[in-house]
């Protein structure tokens, strides 16, 4: 079994350089938090990394937001009235919002943002596809008039990745074009005089929000703030970082690399723990027009190769209790995970045997640019054992080393293999999206409109709509084993398993609040 090979254990740690202590004035209360890798952006409907992601919950809010089982709540609105069969949804924003450059959130704003990110996201182009019209009837008052009933409207304005955050309309008017300034109306507001890409950036209370008066729970509720500001220092080497926390001279780690938590669960002051309720679904997404791997054959016979055993013990070790593993094409446990096709993971065919479906299927030993990061550590795992199962079948994998923020722009390239095109790379959704085929934004295959890849297959389509039209929960369940059976024989993206995660932190920061994501309200630093 392939293992990552990084340090030799707490004396390696021991021996790395210190960083220098952050510079904190007076009784400023400023929490130093490490993130997984870099945010490529600080748009977070342009990219949807899970840094940007995490970033964006600190500068941006949703209308909805979700508790800790998931369930969607108003958070910028007050409520909503439905009307017409399903088919009209009048949302009210509460009152007293501010974004950060001072001028208060009004509908259009909203309705500008959001129009933005149903370009940019999956399951808000499908929104889009069911609408009549979304206008703002007042500075209030929010109005979509749809087509055809959709009762997931809340859970997809709760989405994440990308997030559908609501910025002023004078920014969110061009949904081709990213951001260039970071202002949205949470907690939290950037500080762009102190922004070092690559390495810090830093985040400051914002004195004009107003929290719900509900308790917070996850993202639900009063978001209340009780940091000055919260830094994130990018630190590339896991040791670094983890010496760095022993000593004090950061709080809080996102994800330190599974070798070292044995060492931090024994360092003074320190506390190793879960905030991540459901963890990764991580997947190697393929290129569907360019390339070897628009040849489903080809895309068969790499999910056939892999391992997913092999691949959730180079991330996280042995210990079960950290990953799951065989998954299908829905999270394991959720309402549409089940054993349809499941033999195709369980029962794979041998070496021998890929070979002769590869050469039936016409694949002639073309290259295949794998796109490898090497941060996060969890994606370079994964990427060392698909490129071994791969190379072990026969397929003529081109390995190129790179840093994840390179590979989130360069996969919107659809270009072919010579022209900086690509044909494989690794993602980790969220694995609160795939429990069905609402959220799944990787599960669409709207062709040109399709998330990167742009995979065609109008039967899983047709499927999704059937189970999202259906409220027969017999028949839902029916629907999803067909639609898990069209993705075996369409393979939409490659299922490596499901992982969960562990943080550390100095043992002066409480008030973490449970969830898929880091979330900084509600945390104090003693």
């Amino acid at each position: 079994m392939r293992r990552r090979h990084f340090m030799a254990g707490a004396a390696t740690v021991a021996a790395r350089p210190a960083l220098a202590a952050p510079a904190v004035g007076g009784a400023t209360k400023t929490l130093v938090f490490v993130p997984t890798t870099s945010p490529p952006s600080f748009d977070p409907v342009w990219n949807p990394a899970q840094a940007t992601r995490t970033l964006g919950l600190m500068l941006y809010e949703t209308l909805y937001t979700r508790d800790i089982a998931l369930n969607p709540h108003p958070h910028m609105v007050e409520g909503h009235l439905v009307e017409d069969g399903g088919k009209r949804w009048t949302m009210k924003l509460r009152p007293d919002q501010w974004f950060h450059d001072s001028t208060p959130v009004l509908a259009r704003d909203c309705v500008a943002s959001l129009r933005r990110w149903m370009v940019r996201d999956p399951i808000g182009a499908y929104i889009e596809t069911r609408l009549d019209a979304l206008e703002a009837a007042d500075d209030r008052t929010i109005v979509w008039r749809l087509k055809r009933p959709f009762p997931f409207l809340p859970n997809a304005l709760c989405k994440t990745q990308p997030t559908c955050a609501m910025m002023p309309e004078r920014l969110a008017k061009d949904p081709y074009k990213q951001v260039a300034e970071c202002v949205g109306s949470g907690p939290f507001r950037w500080v762009a005089d102190e922004f070092v890409v690559g390495s810090r950036a830093m985040m400051a209370k914002w004195d004009k929000y107003v929290p719900r008066p509900e308790k917070v729970e996850y993202g639900w509720g009063g978001y209340h703030v009780k940091l000055d500001r919260v830094e994130w220092r990018v630190i590339p080497d896991a040791a670094t970082a983890a010496s760095a926390l022993t000593t004090g001279e950061v709080d809080w780690i996102e994800m330190p690399l599974p070798d070292l938590l044995p060492m931090l669960r024994k360092a003074p002051g320190v506390t190793v723990g879960r905030i991540d309720t459901h963890g990764v679904f991580p997947v190697l997404r393929p290129n569907f027009i360019q390339g070897p791997t628009a040849n489903v054959v080809v895309r068969r016979a790499m999910l056939a190769a892999i391992d997913q055993v092999e691949e959730m013990t180079a991330v996280m070790g042995e210990e079960r209790d950290g990953w799951r593993a065989p998954a299908g094409f829905f999270l394991p446990g959720s309402e549409c995970d089940s054993d349809a096709g499941m033999d195709a993971i369980r029962h794979p065919p041998s070496a021998e045997a890929i070979k002769k479906m590869l050469k039936d299927g016409g694949y002639n030993g073309e290259r295949i640019v794998f796109m490898h990061p090497t941060d996060p550590s969890a994606y370079d795992a994964l990427c060392q054992v698909a490129e071994g199962a791969f190379q072990k079948v026969g397929l003529n994998i081109e390995i190129q080393t790179t840093d994840w923020g390179t590979v989130t722009q360069r996969r919107s390239n659809s270009g072919p293999l010579d022209k900086g095109g690509w044909s494989l790379f690794p993602s980790g959704f969220p694995s609160v999206d795939y429990g069905n085929p609402v959220l799944a934004g990787g599960m669409r295959t709207n062709g040109k409109d399709a998330w990167v890849g742009w995979p065609d297959n109008p039967k899983i389509e047709a499927l999704r709509d059937a189970w999202i039209d259906s409220d027969d929960a017999v028949e839902r369940k029916r629907i999803a084993e067909q639609l898990q059976l069209a993705c075996f024989d369409y393979v939409p993206y490659i299922p490596l398993g499901q992982y969960l995660t562990s943080g550390a932190w100095r043992n002066n920061i409480t008030g973490q609040l449970r969830g898929p994501a880091p979330v900084f309200w509600n945390v104090e630093k003693g």
